[in-house]
């Protein structure tokens, strides 16, 4: 059985905060223990705020390729300027959108970058938007060591967004950063129950953990960006990495 905890009332996150100082009282405060089969999943935005990824439009200098770019998209210029600088290359656009490959290998729209729920409701210095953290799995390393230090055991971590899907509609949560166990469970060699050995299976823990969290973090006002996720059957990897759900660029057939 697989139990979900959001954290309710979690605070709002400052550059510079320690998001695991805040996790751990938030969890003692709720009640709840993690242990052996625990892993924490955490929205990307609080790991970006804290690590400082708040831009603000203002001070963006718009270069001519985003000008070219924002022209013939009709995005913000400024906007389009930080999605050049935070991609390794830009994969489709049309009207109103550009899908772009982030820097650490996942596609997405926009790079990453969002301006929903950023915190400056009542901000006097204009518009900001979130970039996404520089290094995702060094990010979910980082807050796993902490909060093993803090919990006295081991605590797998999830930095997770919410991106769409080629082919279907809406979007769900995804793993941009994992550490403490292998986020792809390949189980090429096991037999199903007809005995039959199976040839590619490979369940993307990671991502199936992310997306059943977004259902209890929520994508607009709920205020709930962190989610134990308990009775976890996972196998512990010390040197775990979100790139192992990227598909290699050889083995891609839309590109």
């Amino acid at each position: 059985t697989l139990h979900l905890n959001a954290l309710r009332d979690f605070p709002a996150v400052l550059a510079g905060d320690s998001l695991g100082e805040l996790v751990v009282s938030a969890t003692r405060a709720q009640e709840i223990t993690p242990d052996a089969k625990s892993v924490l999943i955490v929205a990307q935005k609080v790991v970006s705020k804290a690590e400082g990824r708040r831009v603000r439009l203002a001070d963006v200098e718009v270069t001519a390729d985003a000008q070219a770019l924002a022209d013939l998209t009709g995005k913000d210029p400024r906007l389009v300027t930080l999605i050049l600088s935070e991609s390794r290359s830009i994969i489709r656009t049309r009207p109103g959108l550009i899908i772009a490959e982030h820097h650490t290998g996942h596609i997405l729209a926009n790079a990453g970058i969002d301006g929903s729920n950023v915190g400056d409701r009542d901000s006097v210095d204009g518009e900001s938007v979130l970039l996404w953290p520089e290094d995702p799995d060094a990010s979910a390393k980082a807050l796993s060591r902490h909060l093993g230090e803090l919990f006295g055991l081991p605590v797998p971590v999830i930095i997770s967004d919410s991106l769409g899907r080629p082919w279907r509609m809406g979007t769900v949560g995804f793993a941009i950063g994992v550490s403490g166990f292998e986020p792809v469970w390949d189980q090429v060699g096991e037999r199903d129950l007809d005995g039959r050995v199976m040839q590619v299976t490979a369940p993307a823990i990671a991502d199936a953990l992310a997306a059943s969290a977004s259902l209890v973090q929520g994508e607009t006002n709920q205020g709930q960006p962190v989610v134990w996720a308990q009775g976890c059957h996972l196998r512990v990897a010390e040197e775990a990495s979100a790139q192992q759900l990227l598909r290699p660029l050889e083995q891609d057939m839309f590109r």
